[in-house]
């Protein structure tokens, strides 16, 4: 049922509420959506103008039907869009459970699934191609909230990459054709449900974290022929933080990834530890943010933990160390991922509608927590662009807040079906999933 407004925001104290064309391979990827958090990794893009309001019925350029099911946010290269999908096929039988250890709440596999990878024309969203990339009885299927294709592909607009975890790791052109393959095992996540890191590519290089309850690693290899350059063991249990890549002002480019044991940062050359740091929760989900020497990173689950991480001069273990500029238990992120646009960071208690805004630098709050009242479960991570940030719950309303004057509400917006996934914003776009449809939004 569509959700009534109107809309409220409300500010928290601690002890109570206050009122108040053709394909292009030579794209400039601060005008695309190439990742899942965007051109540069924190949830922002530097050149979108996207549309404030927006329905079913208003400022929908196109809307087309998606096959199987998928949380994967669409990235957008030029004039193609893509995403991944995961379909049942064939004949149903007996439906199968994990049987993991703890395991609750998740679907059974009762069918074959075809993985899927899906280009649609950005002006019209006509399907230009579908490409299934495997076909097979999955070994265990996924908490009700999750997917068999939840990680986002990734481009450098010239190969897409499309990660699928256990059921494998794809590299195709923009025709839709498999440049190479890669199958790189079983991953056993925590209470089988499911698997969810995105993977990122950084100049002639893809990264793919590992993290499960087996032997976890991350390993790096060519975009050009799927060759493995290295991989290095992790001491980490399962998690679903997707890693991303900094290039310090002075210095060699870093993937920084996430984890219950440590935050830790390699050399993208060899996989060297360079820096790590230990203090989040178990169960990572949301993905660390970067900007002028300062990574931040947040977890919650059997305890709260958000901190700020100075990279000049970061070496080994800096736990405790100066390197730490400051870090908060308060309100901190579960399964959305930071937003770090302009000076703030801005992110969501665990998965629900408290919004806190902070100086990256200083950890310091830059105004009051706030509610948006009505949003009960968000798992789309919030993004921004042209003085304005999105965020969406699980029902598919959008709230959209001015940064310069915030936090007054601008727009309170409706599709429907459930959303999980994150907006991508490109142009002056928003591409949207719900989990049976993609839309484009566009001022009509």
């Amino acid at each position: 049922m569509m959700k009534m407004f109107p809309f409220v925001l409300m500010a928290l104290s601690l002890t109570h509420w206050l009122a108040i064309e053709a394909v292009s391979q030579k794209g400039d990827s601060s005008k695309n959506w190439h990742h899942w958090r965007g051109p540069n990794s924190n949830g922002v893009s530097p050149t979108a103008q996207p549309p404030i309001e927006w329905s079913e019925t208003k400022n929908v350029r196109w809307k087309t039907d998606l096959p199987g099911r998928g949380h994967s946010t669409p990235i957008v290269w030029e004039n193609q869009v893509f995403v991944t999908a995961a379909e049942p096929v064939g004949e149903k039988f007996k439906p199968r459970y994990s049987g993991r250890p703890g395991a609750h709440d998740n679907l059974p596999v009762s069918q074959k699934h075809q993985f899927l990878v899906l280009a649609l024309d950005r002006k019209t969203g006509k399907m230009l191609w579908k490409k299934k990339v495997n076909e097979l009885v999955p070994r265990e299927g996924a908490h009700i909230s999750a997917s068999l294709a939840s990680a986002s592909c990734t481009t450098d607009g010239k190969a897409l990459i499309a990660h699928f975890g256990s059921f494998g790791t794809y590299a195709l052109d923009f025709q839709g054709n498999i440049l190479w393959k890669k199958q790189l095992g079983e991953m056993h996540s925590k209470h089988g449900h499911g698997e969810g890191a995105s993977p990122v590519l950084f100049g002639d290089r893809l990264f793919i974290v590992w993290d499960h309850e087996g032997q976890s690693f991350v390993a790096c290899f060519a975009i050009k022929d799927g060759k493995e350059l290295w991989r290095k063991k992790r001491n980490e249990v399962t998690s679903w933080s997707s890693p991303i890549v900094i290039q310090p002002e002075n210095g060699k480019p870093q993937l920084v990834v996430n984890g219950t044991e440590r935050i830790r940062a390699y050399d993208t050359q060899d996989g060297t530890v360079i820096w790590e740091c230990a203090g989040l929760s178990a169960n990572i989900v949301a993905s660390p943010v970067f900007k002028s020497g300062v990574v931040v990173a947040g977890s919650s689950y059997e305890k709260r933990a958000i901190l700020g991480i100075q990279i000049d001069g970061a070496k080994g273990d800096v736990t405790g160390s100066k390197n730490v500029l400051w870090k908060s238990q308060r309100l901190t992120p579960y399964v959305p991922s930071l937003l770090l646009y302009e000076e703030a960071v801005y992110y969501l208690r665990h998965y629900q509608g408290i919004v806190s805004r902070i100086d990256f630098k200083k950890g310091e709050e830059l105004s009051p927590p706030v509610r948006l009242t009505g949003f009960r479960e968000i798992y789309a991570s919030p993004v921004a662009a042209d003085g304005r940030i999105y965020i969406t719950d699980r029902e598919g309303t959008t709230v959209v807040l001015s940064s310069k004057d915030w936090p007054r509400v601008l727009s309170a917006n409706q599709i429907e079906g459930r959303v999980n996934g994150s907006l991508a914003l490109a142009g002056k776009q928003i591409f949207l999933r719900s989990e049976k449809a993609l839309y484009c939004i566009e001022q009509q």
